[in-house]
Protein backbone atom coordinates (compact mmCIF):
# COMPACT_ATOMS: atom_id res chain seq x y z
CA UNK A 1 0.00 0.00 0.00
CA UNK A 2 1.51 3.27 -1.11
CA UNK A 3 0.39 6.18 1.05
CA UNK A 4 2.47 8.82 -0.74
CA UNK A 5 -0.58 10.15 -2.62
CA UNK A 6 -3.61 8.85 -0.78
CA UNK A 7 -5.79 11.71 -1.98
CA UNK A 8 -4.99 11.05 -5.64
CA UNK A 9 -5.48 7.29 -5.26
CA UNK A 10 -8.91 7.85 -3.74
CA UNK A 11 -9.99 10.32 -6.44
CA UNK A 12 -8.86 8.05 -9.28
CA UNK A 13 -10.59 5.00 -7.82
CA UNK A 14 -13.89 6.77 -7.19
CA UNK A 15 -13.79 8.59 -10.57
CA UNK A 16 -13.62 5.18 -12.26
CA UNK A 17 -16.85 4.15 -10.54
CA UNK A 18 -18.97 6.98 -12.02
CA UNK A 19 -20.13 6.79 -15.63
CA UNK A 20 -20.98 9.84 -17.76
CA UNK A 21 -24.65 8.82 -17.82
CA UNK A 22 -24.66 8.95 -13.99
CA UNK A 23 -24.01 12.71 -14.06
CA UNK A 24 -26.08 13.69 -17.07
CA UNK A 25 -23.33 13.58 -19.71
CA UNK A 26 -23.73 11.74 -23.03
CA UNK A 27 -22.21 8.28 -22.99
CA UNK A 28 -20.56 6.40 -25.79
CA UNK A 29 -17.32 7.19 -27.53
CA UNK A 30 -13.94 5.61 -26.97
CA UNK A 31 -12.78 5.66 -23.36
CA UNK A 32 -9.44 4.14 -22.46
CA UNK A 33 -10.43 3.69 -18.81
CA UNK A 34 -13.81 3.27 -17.10
CA UNK A 35 -15.60 6.17 -15.47
CA UNK A 36 -15.42 9.91 -15.93
CA UNK A 37 -12.54 11.73 -17.55
CA UNK A 38 -10.59 14.22 -15.43
CA UNK A 39 -11.80 17.16 -17.50
CA UNK A 40 -15.40 16.06 -17.00
CA UNK A 41 -14.99 15.99 -13.23
CA UNK A 42 -13.33 19.41 -13.32
CA UNK A 43 -16.08 20.91 -15.50
CA UNK A 44 -18.89 19.60 -13.30
CA UNK A 45 -17.10 20.67 -10.11
CA UNK A 46 -16.49 24.18 -11.44
CA UNK A 47 -12.69 24.06 -11.31
CA UNK A 48 -10.02 24.05 -13.99
CA UNK A 49 -8.83 20.80 -15.54
CA UNK A 50 -5.24 21.68 -14.60
CA UNK A 51 -6.18 22.17 -10.96
CA UNK A 52 -8.00 18.85 -10.80
CA UNK A 53 -5.01 17.15 -12.43
CA UNK A 54 -2.77 18.62 -9.72
CA UNK A 55 -5.10 17.15 -7.09
CA UNK A 56 -4.88 13.65 -8.54
CA UNK A 57 -1.13 13.87 -9.01
CA UNK A 58 -0.60 15.01 -5.44
CA UNK A 59 0.84 18.38 -6.44
CA UNK A 60 -1.78 20.31 -4.48
CA UNK A 61 -2.15 18.86 -1.00
CA UNK A 62 -4.21 21.67 0.56
CA UNK A 63 -7.40 22.16 -1.47
CA UNK A 64 -10.27 24.01 0.17
CA UNK A 65 -13.16 22.12 1.71
CA UNK A 66 -15.49 23.82 -0.78
CA UNK A 67 -13.52 22.42 -3.73
CA UNK A 68 -13.46 18.94 -2.22
CA UNK A 69 -17.19 19.01 -1.52
CA UNK A 70 -17.83 20.06 -5.12
CA UNK A 71 -15.72 17.15 -6.38
CA UNK A 72 -17.49 14.82 -3.94
CA UNK A 73 -20.87 15.77 -5.41
CA UNK A 74 -19.64 14.98 -8.91
CA UNK A 75 -18.27 11.63 -7.76
CA UNK A 76 -21.57 10.88 -6.00
CA UNK A 77 -19.92 10.36 -2.63
CA UNK A 78 -22.09 9.94 0.42
CA UNK A 79 -21.49 11.82 3.67
CA UNK A 80 -19.01 9.26 5.02
CA UNK A 81 -16.94 9.16 1.83
CA UNK A 82 -17.00 12.96 1.59
CA UNK A 83 -15.68 13.27 5.14
CA UNK A 84 -12.98 10.74 4.27
CA UNK A 85 -12.00 12.78 1.19
CA UNK A 86 -11.73 15.97 3.24
CA UNK A 87 -9.67 14.14 5.86
CA UNK A 88 -7.20 12.89 3.27
CA UNK A 89 -6.42 16.48 2.30
CA UNK A 90 -5.80 17.69 5.85
CA UNK A 91 -2.44 17.71 7.58
CA UNK A 92 -2.19 15.09 10.30
CA UNK A 93 -1.22 16.27 13.79
CA UNK A 94 2.24 15.24 14.95
CA UNK A 95 1.25 14.74 18.57
CA UNK A 96 -1.79 13.96 20.66
CA UNK A 97 -3.16 12.80 23.96
CA UNK A 98 -1.72 9.52 25.16
CA UNK A 99 -4.38 6.82 25.36
CA UNK A 100 -4.22 3.29 26.64
CA UNK A 101 -4.15 0.34 24.26
CA UNK A 102 -5.22 -2.12 26.95
CA UNK A 103 -8.77 -3.23 27.59
CA UNK A 104 -9.97 -1.58 30.82
CA UNK A 105 -10.48 -4.09 33.64
CA UNK A 106 -14.02 -2.85 34.21
CA UNK A 107 -14.94 -3.55 30.61
CA UNK A 108 -13.62 -7.13 30.91
CA UNK A 109 -15.79 -7.65 33.99
CA UNK A 110 -18.77 -6.19 32.15
CA UNK A 111 -18.66 -8.48 29.11
CA UNK A 112 -17.87 -11.54 31.22
CA UNK A 113 -21.11 -10.87 33.08
CA UNK A 114 -23.23 -11.08 29.91
CA UNK A 115 -24.42 -14.71 29.62
CA UNK A 116 -26.80 -14.01 26.72
CA UNK A 117 -24.79 -11.52 24.65
CA UNK A 118 -21.68 -12.49 22.70
CA UNK A 119 -19.23 -9.59 23.05
CA UNK A 120 -15.63 -8.87 22.20
CA UNK A 121 -13.18 -5.96 22.09
CA UNK A 122 -11.08 -5.15 19.02
CA UNK A 123 -8.57 -2.48 18.07
CA UNK A 124 -8.43 -0.45 14.86
CA UNK A 125 -6.51 -3.26 13.12
CA UNK A 126 -9.26 -5.83 13.87
CA UNK A 127 -7.16 -7.62 16.48
CA UNK A 128 -9.38 -9.32 19.03
CA UNK A 129 -8.16 -8.26 22.49
CA UNK A 130 -10.87 -9.76 24.70
CA UNK A 131 -14.03 -11.84 24.32
CA UNK A 132 -16.58 -13.45 26.59
CA UNK A 133 -17.37 -17.16 26.58
CA UNK A 134 -20.49 -16.89 24.44
CA UNK A 135 -18.62 -14.97 21.73
CA UNK A 136 -16.00 -17.72 21.57
CA UNK A 137 -18.74 -20.33 21.43
CA UNK A 138 -20.25 -18.46 18.48
CA UNK A 139 -16.96 -18.68 16.58
CA UNK A 140 -13.47 -19.53 17.85
CA UNK A 141 -11.97 -16.52 16.06
CA UNK A 142 -13.50 -14.38 18.81
CA UNK A 143 -10.66 -14.81 21.28
CA UNK A 144 -7.59 -12.79 22.22
CA UNK A 145 -4.72 -13.13 19.76
CA UNK A 146 -6.71 -13.54 16.54
CA UNK A 147 -6.79 -10.94 13.79
CA UNK A 148 -10.45 -10.98 12.82
CA UNK A 149 -9.97 -9.53 9.36
CA UNK A 150 -7.43 -12.18 8.40
CA UNK A 151 -9.62 -14.92 9.83
CA UNK A 152 -12.79 -13.83 8.03
CA UNK A 153 -11.01 -13.61 4.66
CA UNK A 154 -8.72 -16.64 4.97
CA UNK A 155 -10.49 -19.20 7.17
CA UNK A 156 -12.80 -21.46 5.10
CA UNK A 157 -14.83 -22.28 8.21
CA UNK A 158 -15.71 -18.60 8.62
CA UNK A 159 -17.08 -18.49 5.09
CA UNK A 160 -19.21 -21.55 5.86
CA UNK A 161 -20.43 -19.98 9.09
CA UNK A 162 -21.48 -16.68 7.51
CA UNK A 163 -24.27 -16.87 4.95
CA UNK A 164 -23.73 -13.16 4.32
CA UNK A 165 -19.95 -13.48 3.83
CA UNK A 166 -19.94 -11.39 0.64
CA UNK A 167 -21.70 -8.46 2.30
CA UNK A 168 -19.67 -8.79 5.50
CA UNK A 169 -16.31 -8.71 3.76
CA UNK A 170 -17.32 -5.72 1.64
CA UNK A 171 -18.45 -3.82 4.74
CA UNK A 172 -15.33 -4.81 6.68
CA UNK A 173 -12.93 -3.41 4.06
CA UNK A 174 -14.93 -0.20 3.74
CA UNK A 175 -14.86 0.11 7.53
CA UNK A 176 -11.10 -0.44 7.58
CA UNK A 177 -10.72 2.42 5.09
CA UNK A 178 -12.85 4.56 7.35
CA UNK A 179 -10.84 3.62 10.46
CA UNK A 180 -7.55 4.34 8.68
CA UNK A 181 -8.62 7.75 7.42
CA UNK A 182 -5.61 9.71 6.25
CA UNK A 183 -3.20 7.61 8.32
CA UNK A 184 -2.41 5.26 5.44
CA UNK A 185 1.30 5.19 6.27
CA UNK A 186 0.70 3.44 9.59
CA UNK A 187 3.12 0.46 9.47
CA UNK A 188 0.66 -1.97 11.12
CA UNK A 189 -2.05 -1.03 8.67
CA UNK A 190 0.35 -1.22 5.72
CA UNK A 191 1.48 -4.70 6.76
CA UNK A 192 -2.08 -5.92 7.27
CA UNK A 193 -3.25 -4.61 3.90
CA UNK A 194 -0.17 -5.94 2.13
CA UNK A 195 -0.53 -9.41 3.64
CA UNK A 196 -4.22 -9.71 2.84
CA UNK A 197 -3.73 -8.31 -0.67
CA UNK A 198 -1.27 -11.13 -1.37
CA UNK A 199 -3.34 -13.88 0.21
CA UNK A 200 -6.90 -12.93 -0.76
CA UNK A 201 -8.09 -11.87 -4.21
CA UNK A 202 -11.40 -10.81 -2.66
CA UNK A 203 -9.65 -8.42 -0.27
CA UNK A 204 -7.40 -7.05 -3.01
CA UNK A 205 -10.41 -6.25 -5.21
CA UNK A 206 -12.36 -4.60 -2.41
CA UNK A 207 -9.43 -2.51 -1.18
CA UNK A 208 -8.83 -1.14 -4.69
CA UNK A 209 -12.39 0.23 -4.78
CA UNK A 210 -11.63 2.80 -2.03
CA UNK A 211 -15.12 2.52 -0.59
CA UNK A 212 -15.58 4.12 2.84
CA UNK A 213 -18.31 3.07 5.24
CA UNK A 214 -17.96 3.26 9.04
CA UNK A 215 -19.03 0.06 10.77
CA UNK A 216 -22.25 0.55 12.64
CA UNK A 217 -24.93 -1.98 13.44
CA UNK A 218 -25.72 -4.90 11.14
CA UNK A 219 -27.65 -8.17 11.10
CA UNK A 220 -25.52 -11.32 10.81
CA UNK A 221 -26.89 -14.44 9.13
CA UNK A 222 -25.03 -17.44 10.52
CA UNK A 223 -25.20 -21.21 10.13
CA UNK A 224 -23.58 -22.54 13.30
CA UNK A 225 -22.32 -26.15 13.22
CA UNK A 226 -23.88 -26.88 16.64
CA UNK A 227 -27.21 -25.05 16.72
CA UNK A 228 -28.03 -24.21 13.11
CA UNK A 229 -29.25 -20.94 11.62
CA UNK A 230 -29.01 -17.74 13.66
CA UNK A 231 -29.86 -14.13 12.96
CA UNK A 232 -28.01 -11.81 15.32
CA UNK A 233 -27.68 -8.04 15.35
CA UNK A 234 -24.35 -6.48 16.29
CA UNK A 235 -23.50 -3.00 17.52
CA UNK A 236 -20.05 -1.44 17.59
CA UNK A 237 -19.31 1.03 20.40
CA UNK A 238 -16.14 3.07 20.81
CA UNK A 239 -14.37 2.77 24.18
CA UNK A 240 -13.56 6.20 25.57
CA UNK A 241 -10.02 6.91 26.74
CA UNK A 242 -8.42 4.20 24.61
CA UNK A 243 -6.44 4.16 21.37
CA UNK A 244 -9.27 3.26 19.02
CA UNK A 245 -10.67 0.27 20.92
CA UNK A 246 -14.22 -0.82 20.10
CA UNK A 247 -16.69 -3.03 21.91
CA UNK A 248 -18.80 -5.24 19.62
CA UNK A 249 -21.96 -6.74 21.11
CA UNK A 250 -24.34 -9.27 19.53
CA UNK A 251 -27.95 -9.87 20.48
CA UNK A 252 -30.95 -11.80 19.21
CA UNK A 253 -34.50 -10.54 18.96
CA UNK A 254 -36.14 -11.27 22.33
CA UNK A 255 -38.38 -14.33 22.18
CA UNK A 256 -37.08 -15.36 18.76
CA UNK A 257 -35.79 -18.75 17.70
CA UNK A 258 -32.32 -17.22 17.46
CA UNK A 259 -32.53 -16.12 21.10
CA UNK A 260 -33.44 -19.67 22.08
CA UNK A 261 -30.58 -21.13 20.05
CA UNK A 262 -28.13 -18.60 21.47
CA UNK A 263 -29.07 -19.71 24.97
CA UNK A 264 -28.55 -23.34 23.98
CA UNK A 265 -25.17 -22.46 22.49
CA UNK A 266 -24.15 -20.81 25.74
CA UNK A 267 -24.87 -24.01 27.62
CA UNK A 268 -22.83 -26.07 25.15
CA UNK A 269 -19.68 -23.93 24.88
CA UNK A 270 -17.04 -24.25 22.16
CA UNK A 271 -15.99 -27.82 21.28
CA UNK A 272 -12.68 -28.68 22.90
CA UNK A 273 -9.74 -28.49 20.51
CA UNK A 274 -11.65 -26.54 17.85
CA UNK A 275 -9.37 -23.52 18.19
CA UNK A 276 -6.34 -25.45 16.99
CA UNK A 277 -8.10 -26.98 13.98
CA UNK A 278 -9.04 -23.82 12.13
CA UNK A 279 -6.69 -21.78 9.91
CA UNK A 280 -7.69 -18.51 11.55
CA UNK A 281 -6.57 -19.75 14.95
CA UNK A 282 -2.88 -19.22 14.35
CA UNK A 283 -3.20 -15.51 13.59
CA UNK A 284 -1.71 -13.61 16.53
CA UNK A 285 -1.76 -9.98 17.51
CA UNK A 286 1.56 -8.28 16.83
CA UNK A 287 3.24 -6.22 19.51
CA UNK A 288 2.20 -2.55 19.28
Amino acid sequence: MDGSNALGEFLRARRAMVGPEDVGLPGGGLRRVPGLRREEVAMLAGISSDYYLRLEQGRDRNPSVQVLEAVARVLRLDADATAHLVGLAQERPTGGVHRTRQVPAGLLQLIDGWPRNPAYVQNRYYDCLAANALATALTPIFRPGVNLLRAVFLDPAERELRRDWEDLTSEAVAALRSEAGADVEDPRLRDLVGDLSLRSERFRTLWARHEVRPRRGRVHHLTHPQVGELELRSHKLSVDGTDGLNLVVYHAEPGSRSAELLEILGSLGAPEGEWDQRPGAEERVEDP
